[in-house]
């Protein structure tokens, strides 16, 4: 049997789900390889690929035992951010058309950052613009060592506004203020120092490695509690330590405690076998 995420995208299906610009490949219980593929454009967004994956990210969102799902781009490059005929026609709109176009990118990004599902980028070649928000977005992000990264939009007069939550959320403010502004290519090494990236492995293989590694560490821990677990993070971040934190995170362990899901994690430890939830084998 193929390895989905080892393999190269071989075939493109067309369907509501899976359309020509998004591939979905669903062939490992409970993992979802989402591929760009727009190969021929260096996997550049426009309006219909934001679209496209909008879509994808909506319906996995939906989909019921989706517990990994991983993004790559088709080719030798994850993406080469915004596309040149996207970018000419947007010259040519009204503001009003500008913002409704921007805030299409705006919603494909969101709806990836709430997947309940672990998410994981798989940037190979580089990935510059709104594809290294992309990555941004994501919990993990994995790169290429030769991979390489920038927020170039300065140096066409415009700001990396849609994907500034998710960048500066991964690097920090003063750290993207250097990047916006100066719209620097900077290699893996930087972009794991800096937290835009998790890791950098060798190669493309190694990569694929990894996210296998990734997807065996995921399927030993509880699909609820995962998601609970991104969703406490952003509750939060940012927030006081005050009575009212303290008593909301109380709360929350509390619920995940008396739950199916952790009075099956709890017992299954105590037993010595495996909660239900765990691929066997």
């Amino acid at each position: 049997m193929s390895n989905p995420i080892a393999d190269p995208l071989v075939e493109v299906v067309d369907s509501n789900a899976n359309s020509p610009l998004v591939h979905i490949d669903s062939s490992l219980e409970g993992v979802e390889v989402v591929t760009i593929n727009r190969p021929e454009r260096k996997n550049a967004f426009d309006a219909e690929l934001i679209s496209a994956l909008h879509e994808a990210f909506e319906t996995l969102r939906g989909a019921e035992g989706v517990r990994v799902v991983l993004i790559r781009g088709a080719g030798s490059i994850f993406s080469a951010g915004a596309d040149l005929e996207w970018m000419r026609d947007a010259a040519d709109y009204t503001e009003a058309e500008n913002r409704d176009d921007a805030y299409e990118m705006a919603k494909m990004l969101k709806s990836l950052w709430d997947l309940p599902a672990l998410t994981v980028a798989m940037v190979q070649g580089g990935a510059y613009g709104g594809g290294a928000g992309l990555a941004a977005a994501c919990d993990i992000a994995l790169a290429t060592a030769d991979a390489r990264f920038s927020f170039s939009e300065v140096r066409l007069g415009l700001i990396a506004a849609t994907i500034s939550p998710y960048v500066v959320a991964a690097v920090g403010p003063r750290t993207a203020r250097a990047l916006f502004a100066t719209g620097k290519v900077f290699g893996a090494d930087y972009a794991e120092r800096i937290g835009l990236i998790t890791e950098v492995a060798d190669d493309a293989q190694a990569m694929a490695a990894r996210a296998e590694k990734i997807v065996d560490e995921i399927m030993a821990c509880g699909p609820e509690a995962v998601a609970a677990s991104k969703r406490l993070v952003g509750d939060i971040v940012g927030r006081h330590i005050d009575r009212a934190l303290m008593e909301d995170t109380a709360r929350r362990i509390a619920a995940a405690r008396v739950s199916p899901e952790g009075q099956e994690g709890v017992r299954a430890f105590l037993e010595r076998r495996k909660p239900s939830w765990a691929q066997q084998g």
